[in-house]
Order: structure tokens, then C-alpha cells, then sequence
């Protein structure tokens, strides 16, 4: 699937405003970036948000956030976003994207790699 430059803007923004609504502990405004199969997964936003805080924390309350290039893992549109966790371990968060019948974004998941030390 070809990734445009305004598919990268609005991956990014949904990204944002999903960190941005668990920064405010606000559980419904993050669960509604997450895919239709996320969110039958986790049926409740209060179900989904305990999940975040307590297996993701450095995507909960990170302490700094930067953007990579999109790539594309295991055919998955894929945002690599580098965090620095609350307790300052760097990391890499992959965001597996999925375009909605719609042609709205939603994150599918995400999984956290750990950054090996150079």
C-alpha cells in the first residue's frame, strides 16, 4: 500500500492525539483512535487505558516523543515513534496503522522495541 504525505500527517496527528488524551487521562477520547478490532478486543475505554498504563507506560506518560519515517513491517503500514520512558529507558514504540473502509486512520496496535545502546 502506497503511503501519501498526507496519510504520514494524519497518522502522525492521530498518534499525537491519542498521547495527548492520556496525558489528560482521558480513557474515551484515546480509544477512539484505536481500530474497530482494538476496541472490540478491549470493549470499554476503561478497560483499554488500564491496559496502556500498566503495559505501556513510556506510551502512557512519555517523557519525550519523536517521529521516525514510515516503513512497512510484516505488510503493515508502520509509525516508528522513539519515546523516552518515565524512567528515562528509550524506546521505540512500532505503531501498526490500518486505513478504514472510510479512509480514516486507526492504530492496530503497538508494539515496543527496546533501543540497544551504541
Amino acid at each position: 500500500m502506497e503511503v501519501t504525505d498526507s496519510d504520514s500527517i494524519n497518522i502522525r496527528s492521530l498518534i499525537e492525539q491519542q498521547l495527548a488524551a492520556f496525558k489528560k487521562d482521558d480513557a474515551e477520547d484515546a480509544f477512539t483512535f484505536a481500530s474497530p478490532a482494538i476496541q472490540a478486543q478491549f470493549g470499554t475505554p476503561e478497560n483499554f487505558i488500564q491496559m496502556v498504563k500498566t503495559t505501556y507506560p513510556a506510551v502512557y506518560r512519555p517523557r519525550s516523543v519523536f517521529f521516525e519515517k514510515i516503513t512497512t513491517i510484516q505488510r503493515n503500514i508502520t509509525q516508528p515513534v522513539l519515546l523516552l520512558a518515565p524512567d528515562g529507558v528509550p524506546l521505540r514504540a512500532l505503531y501498526f496503522m490500518e486505513k478504514q473502509p472510510d479512509n480514516i486512520w486507526r492504530i492496530n496496535g503497538c508494539f515496543l522495541v527496546s533501543i540497544e545502546g551504541k
